[in-house]
Order: C-alpha cells, then structure tokens, then sequence
C-alpha cells in the first residue's frame, strides 16, 4: 500500500507531535529530558489506522530531532518497532537510553 502524506504539526503546549485529518488527531508524545528528546506514545485513532499516520509521526519526530540537534530517547514500542523497519534512523538514537 502506497503511503499517503500527511500533515504533521508540533503542538510544543501538550508536547506532542500531531496529525489532525477528518475530526481526528493522532499524536506522538515526546518529552524533553537531559538534552534528548524522549519518544513517549504513539496513539492513531481506528478511523486512521492502515493510512501510514504512525510512520509520518514518526518521521516527522526524527527530523524534528536531527535539526535541533537532539538525541533520540525510545518509549514507545510503536517507534521501537519503526527503528527496526527503518535502521537508518538508529544512529539518532541515544546509546545511553536504549531498551
């Protein structure tokens, strides 16, 4: 299946990364802590699932780290397993923090 794009947006007041298409918003929750940006919880409502809203957060997570410079910290198992799918964004990912 062919992935759609998707408009991502940095809420920065609830800390998360968000899509918001037909009434609904997934999100990506991240938190700042010691100088990394940590990758809490990926949530995609069932009206967006199998549209590739989860992988863009995600992607759109990496970049947001690599251009301010922050190394990557994992909690969410969403964005654990699209580090396995995708292992070019590993290098981003805090050696000091991993499961």
């Amino acid at each position: 299946m062919k992935e759609i794009p998707h408009q991502v947006t940095n809420n920065e007041k609830n800390m998360r990364f968000e899509v918001a298409e037909n009434g609904e918003v997934a999100h990506l929750d991240y938190r700042m802590y010691k100088g990394d940006i940590a990758l809490m919880h990926t949530e995609v409502p069932p009206a967006l699932e199998g549209q590739g809203v989860a992988s863009a957060l995600a992607k759109y997570a990496f970049a947001y780290a690599a251009e301010h410079k922050l190394p990557v910290m994992v909690y969410c198992p969403y964005v654990a397993a699209f580090i396995k799918r995708h292992p070019e964004y590993q290098a981003q990912v805090d050696s000091r923090y991993t499961h």
